[in-house]
């Protein structure tokens, strides 16, 4: 595990490709040094009894029925298209 002074924030901070004044390096080290610390106290809590999971709650697909439903007119789906050609939306051509 590395420690705050381990950490080559010029390494870091290249790869994030950041350009940092010497105060931000060493507030950047501190700060990367103390989320290191906090996962090493994660690492020692006992989760030997905790079944792994993707989501912290039960997922369910909520589906509504399939009712057939009146859906919108022509004149409706069309009147925010920018063309229209034989009640359809037209595009440019994108394919010789």
């Amino acid at each position: 595990m590395a420690s705050s002074d381990e950490i080559d924030i010029e390494r870091v901070a290249s790869l994030a490709r950041l350009a940092l004044s010497a105060e931000e390096k060493a507030e950047y080290t501190k700060q990367i040094g103390d989320i290191l610390h906090h996962i090493e106290q994660l690492k020692q809590v006992d989760v030997s009894a905790v079944e792994p999971t993707a989501h912290a709650f039960p997922l369910f697909n909520v589906w509504r029925e399939d009712v057939p439903s009146p859906s919108l007119s022509v004149a409706a789906a069309l009147q925010n298209a920018p063309a229209q050609r034989n009640h359809m939306i037209s595009v440019p051509k994108v394919v010789e």
